[in-house]
């Protein structure tokens, strides 16, 4: 499409009750992002209420309609992607409008590939929409649904604002509460006062869960009604009811109360257990019907695991062990999930695989027959296995001919795991039983007895490939190191969901490649620097850390190395900037490395921790040259074995990203205000 453009998505398809909206972008830095958010409109094209304001603090609506589904890698950058159950969005709605906001001093015009796409609820990409002339504004509008006579369609705006997100959702109506002067009380009281803020000013739009202080603390599963509409005019509603475009702070779920139990062998009851699990079709029956009972359950989790492939928001009810006629011999799938909205069904058909077992492609081959002939519209793959952009985990044959379109979908076990994580430890769920439903699908999920830890397995190519670079042996094109770099890129995408869940944040794997590069071309030439280097590399981007975390395995060597970069400040002395990073790192390990990085060829001086704590002025250089900031880095030895098991390597990458945010970077995301480095925000503590 082009700028101006309009289209109705019936035309596109007959599958459009229920839609994705993805706005996608790159950075060459990798370090570039945006947000996403929608309003919805009505005829004088203002929201209804502040409720109409989808974003970070309001990522779902509490009929359905919107659902903000998060960041998913894709390319060489992220997309964003919004679920839109276009039946249940309010008749006096008229316009939906979809746009993203970049901040502290972020401007779009930075970004490459901005792109707006839309997908009907098979995952059939309907149209495309690219932005080559953002320019310098912190604001944009990708694009608008509206009703013209019944029918959705989809316009693409590309209009920029330069107000960023608090001035375009007030020029839609938005009371939007004035996050500046929260800014200038957190330059003046530094970044205990920051928190202190944030706790006096809650979080979100109203009926958000407590973020902080004694209420947040007393209540570790807080309920989250549906947001405040108009007409709710009780004093107390009326003082909190402005949106906040602060990001929220997050607090975690207080740690459990001491045990009644007299001693360690004494075994919580569990509404799941695990101990009578002897096989692995044990695993996958129980593992497929603990999983599906509590989506139905639980509307939120049933919502966010199913929006993103075109279900839409109504009543779900879930089956297991049901027979389908299929040729001269019935066909069982795993699981069937079935959600009804205003008389009408979508039904998808679910496929299990625990324990590290292989989908097989004739199994999945017949269920999206079956699901073809039927209606049905999605079959869902379940398993160990993470998916990897353009690369199928099974070939199937899809008979375009067919007037029905069957979406095939991939889910991992870590990705459910994830789902439930961020849900009860950042957004909040509808009621303390649900929340406790979720803790209860967690521990199932994660003992080791249940066979759904996620990718767990690098390969049969990992010892091979070992072996041929220690004896340099491996040549490029050996199609065994192609075969490891796609095991390590699934491994950090699951390292990132396992962050990301326990952290409560965005934590996404960077991509550093040419604008329209093919994923597969990309993973060839990680697969001959792989055969000339030796080495595997990967960089995730952390919401809230001040830069890139790297993480690097060095197959000769046997060593994992994980580093982050933080800028120099632009004002004061470097020996007070060396000062002050040594004494934020007070409680960081002795052994982590700090370099100094200097703007000429000849590199600046290194040490440890341990040996800079006395005397930080050995991190300025000699010859006076110009800091441009801080290496922090850590080594740690990799594991051996090609599993996840203790001595595995999946293990250890697992564990070396974990300890370095653990006790690195964590220090580092407590000092930066909104508009201030690490360094510079210890000025004001």
């Amino acid at each position: 499409m082009v700028k101006g453009a309009n289209v109705g998505l019936a035309a596109l398809s007959e599958n459009v009750d229920a839609v994705i909206v993805s706005l996608g972008w790159a950075s060459s830095t990798g370090e570039g992002d945006a947000d996403v958010s929608v309003l919805l409109l009505d005829g004088n094209g203002k929201v209804r209420s502040d409720a109409d304001f989808y974003f970070y603090n309001n990522p779902v609506a509490a009929d359905g309609s919107v659902q903000l589904l998060g960041k998913v890698p894709a390319g060489e950058g992220s997309e964003d992607r919004i679920g839109f159950d276009l039946t249940a969005i309010p008749a006096d709605v008229e316009r939906v409008v979809v746009a993203a906001s970049r901040y502290e001093g972020a401007r779009f015009g930075e970004l490459e590939d901005l792109r707006v796409t839309l997908a009907d609820g098979a995952g059939e990409d309907l149209l495309r929409f690219s932005i080559d002339d953002a320019g310098s504004v912190s604001a944009f509008i990708f694009g608008e649904l509206y009703r013209r006579a019944d029918e959705w369609k989809f316009r693409a705006v590309g209009q920029g604002y330069d107000t960023g997100l608090a001035g375009l959702a007030t020029d839609f109506g938005v009371d939007i509460q004035d996050d500046a002067a929260e800014d200038e009380a957190i330059e003046d009281a530094g970044a205990d006062g920051a928190e202190r803020a944030d706790e006096s000013q809650g979080a979100g739009l109203p009926g958000a869960a407590p973020v902080a202080g004694e209420a947040a603390q007393e209540t570790a599963l807080p309920a989250v009604p549906a947001p405040r509409r108009a007409g709710d005019d009780t004093e107390a509603g009326k003082a909190t009811s402005r949106p906040r475009t602060a990001k929220r702070k997050v607090t975690l779920p207080k740690t459990v109360k001491k045990s009644l139990a007299e001693n360690e062998s004494w075994k919580q009851a569990r509404l799941f257990p695990v101990s009578a699990l002897k096989s692995d079709r044990d695993r996958e029956t129980r593992a497929t019907s603990v999983l599906l009972s509590v989506m139905a359950q639980v509307p939120e989790f049933g919502r966010r695991l199913t929006a993103a492939f075109g279900a839409p928001a109504g009543r779900m009810e879930t089956f297991t062990e049901v027979s389908l006629p299929h040729g001269e011999t019935p066909r069982r799938p795993d699981g069937v999930i079935r959600v009804e909205r205003a008389g009408k069904l979508w039904t998808a058909l679910v496929e299990t695989k625990t324990n590290g077992n292989a989908l097989k492609s004739e199994q999945v081959q017949a269920y999206m027959d079956i699901a073809a002939r039927r209606g049905y519209e999605a079959v869902i793959t379940l398993s160990n296995d993470v998916a990897l952009e353009g690369s199928p985990l099974v070939d199937v044959k899809i008979d375009r001919r067919r007037k029905h379109k069957v979406a095939l979908r991939h889910l991992s076990w870590a990705e459910v795991a994830h789902q439930a994580q961020m849900l009860i430890r950042h957004e909040g769920v509808g009621n303390s039983a649900h929340a406790w439903l979720l803790q209860e699908l967690l521990h199932y999920l994660q003992h080791e007895n249940s066979g759904c830890h996620g990718f767990q397995n690098m390969g049969a190519a990992w010892v091979p490939v070992r072996k041929g670079i220690d004896d340099e042996t491996l040549c490029q094109g050996d199609p065994r190191a192609l075969e490891v770099v796609e095991s390590w890129e699934r491994l950090i995408r699951q390292v990132c969901l396992g962050l990301g869940g326990d952290l409560g944040q965005k934590v996404l794997p960077v991509q550093r490649a040419r604008r329209g590069t093919d994923p597969a071309a990309r993973r060839a030439r990680m697969a001959d620097q792989l055969c000339a280097e030796g080495r595997l590399q990967a960089e995730l981007r952390i919401d809230g850390a001040p830069g890139v975390l790297a993480v690097g395995a060095d197959l000769r060597t046997g060593k994992l190395r994980t580093s982050i970069e933080i800028p120099a400040p632009v004002q004061g002395y470097p020996l007070t900037w060396a000062k002050r990073l040594v004494r934020r790192l007070a409680e960081a390990p002795a052994d982590l490395h700090v370099e100094t990085l200097v703007d000429d060829e000849t590199g600046g001086p290194r040490g440890t921790l341990e040996r800079l704590r006395p005397e930080p002025a050995d991190l300025l250089p000699k010859n006076g040259g110009k800091i441009t900031g801080f290496r922090l880095t850590l080594f740690k030895g990799m594991g051996n074995g090609r599993g996840s098991a203790e001595s595995g390597f999946i293990r250890s990458v697992d564990d070396a990203v974990r300890r370095f945010h653990g006790t690195v970077v964590v220090h580092l995301e407590r000092t930066a205000s909104p508009r201030s480095s690490p360094m510079e925000a210890t000025a004001a503590g």
